[in-house]
């Protein structure tokens, strides 16, 4: 292995936390530290300006008191922050700090006896007791003797002043001036650490950008751009598109692969295995002679055609993701300049890429088991750094879980050293362990199961798994109701109620939500046969031409629930949400409304949401909202206003009646008034 890739393989944690001396005085323990993702190997994530709750079992023997502190720092700076952490209960202590700018950041948790509390809390029992303390007093003067040392200037000045009371003073002079809180914040600041426990690591949090948490992202491929219906479509051509999207509270736009698309195999519509002359092809088979993943389809534009575009996107709120797609067209320069790169079969062909029965014979897999595996990591680590040189920070990565997980540890904490602002989403629906293990290793959001959960249970279940597991600490969901691959039977056959449905519910369960734009604002809802997700006519393998003011468009409600987003900070992050009760009105709980609540951080903004399943018919039932989680009585009175129709119910107590209408209105989403 090269100096270079060793140097960067791993993050490795250096701190004076590790690698402690055996020391026998020290008696706290601490254990069950969180966040701890897998003994500390990966980090937990947060975005800037979040706070991390670190939690820990922190007891030793005896009955001698015990303070602990959670200290913090970039990984960057010398040294350290510290908080205090607090009891919660069963030997469990916890405590917080907020994140900065993005970059990484570590936290220890520390502890020891504090044998001056320890002290001061026994003195004050045995004065209660009428007890002769003199000797007790004489004992604390050695304490806060032994911390002024520790002290200089004033403060050192000030505890041996203290330290001559405790000697000196009549006893109920002494006693009082032990209990000083003047000594105690002393005391706090100059401690005696010499036998403080250490936890054994140091846990890394990568901080991300706040878009990396809350983002709201549309896909549109630019070659179906064009003015004229039929053309080729350019970035140029794509400008005219940004003020509709960043109108309708988009502020990602995701762009399919740009690059040359290769003309061996190419595939026609529909996925033909024939195209004709003029099938542009897919455009995840990258690469022909005009170049690879660092080049532009000619068609689309030049360089400084796609800086414009990206700069444009900027100027309206709008950031641009690039699909990065490691596969390669058998015209790929690749495939002849880099020939060990690729597997080559008996006959002296090159593997194409299959899934069983599935034959991919326009696109090449990329071999990770190659002998030059160094310089195929390096060239797709650069390909990256290439499109952020060009102005992307943000990009989704097609089908990451085909490619070593060690590569993308490495190259994603790589590329983050330099630019720690980048946002990673991984496109991996495939095994629950291996999208987490892509999470761990670094990517910034994930795509989900979400689409194929569709019933109340299967939805509160996955949520709950999400928000209340590990899960919650490194893997970000970025909810999408359809995909160009994607076309659920739901949307297939339940019309434009189900496309409000499963929008609303994509943008208020998750902070990050995305959506193949033109297809789903128009409904599309056509597949290519009976029984499969794929769309007929779909947009991989042609141009398309699409009326964006059809009959029968959802833009304005997607404008409207974007904006509700925008507005109110408790929609803008996935984990604090509870499902609330509706029942149906015979004692059972009502298997078609489902609803949710989430609040913001500091909890003055309170979203609860409410939505039918049911795309046909109205239904309606009685809904607890949870008001003892917010200190208030059952029969408490408070006011909802419906964001969705502008419209404001007084609620009385904790039940009441609600009623959807998916021809309509398929959901609420009420802002909370708990206290007007």
């Amino acid at each position: 292995m090269t100096d270079l890739l060793m140097s960067e393989m791993f993050y490795h944690l250096e701190s004076t936390f590790q690698n402690q001396i055996f020391d026998g005085r020290r008696r706290v323990i601490i254990e069950r530290v969180s966040p701890e993702i897998d003994c500390g190997r990966y980090a937990a994530k947060r975005v800037s300006g979040e706070s991390v709750r670190v939690g820990a079992d922190i007891f030793g023997d005896g009955a001698d008191t015990i303070t602990a502190v959670l200290n913090y720092r970039r990984v960057e700076d010398s040294g350290w922050s510290a908080v205090a952490m607090e009891p919660a209960g069963n030997d469990r202590w916890e405590g917080s700090f907020i994140v900065g700018e993005p970059g990484r950041m570590e936290f220890c948790v520390e502890a020891w006896i504090d044998h001056f509390v320890t002290w001061k809390s026994g003195l004050r029992k045995k004065v209660d007791a009428g007890q002769d303390v003199s000797l007790e007093l004489q004992i604390g003067a050695l304490i806060v003797e032994k911390a002024a040392s520790r002290a200089s200037g004033r403060d050192a000045r000030r505890l041996l002043e203290l330290v001559s009371i405790l000697n000196n003073a009549d006893q109920e002079v002494a006693v009082e001036a032990a209990e000083l809180g003047e000594l105690l914040r002393l005391m706090h600041t100059y401690p005696d650490k010499s036998a403080a426990t250490r936890y054994n690591k140091v846990l890394p949090v990568q901080v991300d950008p706040k878009i990396a948490g809350f983002s709201t992202w549309y896909e549109l491929f630019p070659r179906s751009w064009a003015k004229r219906p039929g053309e080729h479509g350019s970035f140029n051509d794509c400008r005219r598109m940004l003020p509709l999207i960043g109108r309708m509270g988009f502020d990602v736009i995701y762009l399919p692969p740009v690059h040359p698309i290769g003309k061996t195999k190419r595939k026609g519509r529909n996925n033909s295995l024939v195209a004709a002359a003029d099938d542009p092809g897919s455009c995840w088979a990258i690469g022909s002679p005009e170049g690879g993943h660092t080049a532009l389809h000619p068609e689309l534009g030049s360089i400084d055609d796609f800086r414009g575009f990206v700069s444009e996107a900027a100027d309206h709120g709008i950031s641009i993701a690039l699909d990065i797609a490691f596969q390669c067209s058998p015209d790929h320069p690749w495939v002849k300049e880099h020939p060990k790169w690729f597997r080559w079969r008996p006959d002296g062909t090159v593997q194409f890429a299959e899934n069983p029965p599935k034959r991919y014979e326009d696109i090449l897999p990329i071999d990770f088991e190659t002998e030059e595996w160094e310089s195929l990591w390096t060239e797709l680590k650069n390909v990256f750094l290439f499109w952020i040189d060009k102005g992307v920070k943000i990009f989704r990565v097609d089908n990451p879980h085909t490619k070593a997980f060690l590569f993308w540890d490495w190259a994603i904490d790589a590329i983050r050293r330099e630019h720690p602002d980048t946002v990673f989403l991984a496109e991996a629906f495939t095994r629950p362990k291996v999208m987490a293990r892509l999470a761990k290793g670094g990517y910034s959001q994930s795509y989900t199961y979400f689409t194929w959960r569709n019933t109340k249970h299967d939805l509160q279940e996955y949520l709950t798994e999400l928000t209340t597991s590990e899960l919650s600490e490194y893997m970000r969901p970025n909810f999408w109701p359809n995909t160009p691959d994607i076309l659920h039977e739901e949307l297939q056959h339940h019309g434009r109620p189900m496309f409000l449905i499963r929008m609303v519910l994509a943008a208020t369960l998750s902070s990050n939500y995305g959506m193949y734009g033109p297809a789903y604002e128009l409904c599309e809802n056509e597949p290519v046969m009976e029984g499969k997700e794929e769309y007929l006519h779909s947009e991989k393998y042609e141009i398309k031409a699409w009326d964006m003011d059809r009959p029968g468009n959802i833009r304005a409600e997607i404008t409207a629930v974007n904006h509700i987003r925008r507005a109110n900070p408790a929609l803008q992050q996935t984990n604090d949400v509870t499902f609330v009760r509706i029942d149906s009105g015979d004692g059972h709980e009502h298997d078609m409304l489902i609803g949710y609540v989430k609040k913001s951080a500091d909890g003055t903004n309170v979203i609860l949401t409410v939505v039918n399943l049911d795309p046909h018919r109205t239904q309606g039932g009685w809904l607890r909202f949870p008001l003892e989680q917010f200190g208030l009585s059952f029969d408490h009175r408070f006011q909802v206003e419906d964001l969705l129709a502008g419209r404001t119910y007084e609620w009385d107590g904790e039940w009441n009646f609600v009623s959807l209408n998916p021809a309509s209105t398929p959901a609420h989403i009420f802002n909370v008034l708990l206290h007007s």
